[in-house]
């Protein structure tokens, strides 16, 4: 069986979950105090990040390298389009979700006021909360412009560019830091994809000291 070192709550390692999941891949799931930067872990990913998983002989690092490993050897279900444009499409969202989103909103938000307590980093900066709350508008209204054009963020399927910003939006979810109320269409887009089996297990996720809202793990919010 394959193994995952992880965070419940890390957007990156919730990308690779779901991966995982979609394709019906058996995982078991350790979590990882990757802050402590123990030798343990640091043998297996020098960089000192999550996610990490072990599967087929090898130990692999970074969500988005893992995805596309996962899609090379278990090819079913198909997240990342065989044409060159639809794959550039895809890989040009998922960077925006895992590098511009997650500087503007995941980080500002999700880490000020989770990951600092957490690894008992310090207090949460209100600034940096207030500049998230502000982006996170942009990017909805964003995704809404996106929606408006196809069925899917990338295009007429559900892609690896829908898990990256279903990874970032859940976990920013838990925390209720999103306005579903702003860009109906990203409401609907993301009841679609939260009421995929591949989110059951997200879904089910219990973070000590941070109880998740009553409508986290509701299909018709």
């Amino acid at each position: 069986m394959a193994r995952l070192y992880h965070v419940p709550l890390s957007p990156f390692c919730r990308k690779v979950r779901l991966v995982l999941a979609e394709k019906k891949i058996e995982v078991d799931l350790v979590e990882e105090r990757y802050w402590e930067r123990e030798m343990d872990f640091l043998r297996r990913n020098p960089a000192g990040k999550v996610p990490v998983l072990k599967i087929d002989d090898l130990t692999l690092a970074e969500s988005t390298p893992i995805c596309e490993y996962l899609e090379e050897t278990r090819p079913e279900p198909r997240l990342i389009p065989q044409d060159a444009a639809g794959r550039h499409e895809v890989r040009r969202l998922v960077c925006w979700f895992d590098d511009k989103f997650h500087q503007e909103v995941t980080s500002k938000l999700l880490y000020e006021r989770v990951n600092k307590k957490i690894t008992k980093s310090g207090y949460p900066d209100s600034s940096a909360v207030k500049a998230g709350s502000k982006a996170i508008k942009y990017h909805l209204d964003y995704m809404g412009w996106l929606l408006d054009q196809r069925r899917w963020l990338a295009g007429d399927a559900m892609t690896l560019a829908d898990f990256s910003a279903a990874a970032h939006f859940s976990a920013l979810d838990y925390i209720s830091d999103v306005d579903w109320n702003r860009v109906p269409a990203v409401r609907d887009w993301y009841a679609k994809i939260k009421s995929r089996p591949a989110f059951r297990n997200i879904l089910a996720d219990q973070v000590p000291g941070f109880p998740p809202p009553q409508h986290y793990a509701d299909l018709d919010f």
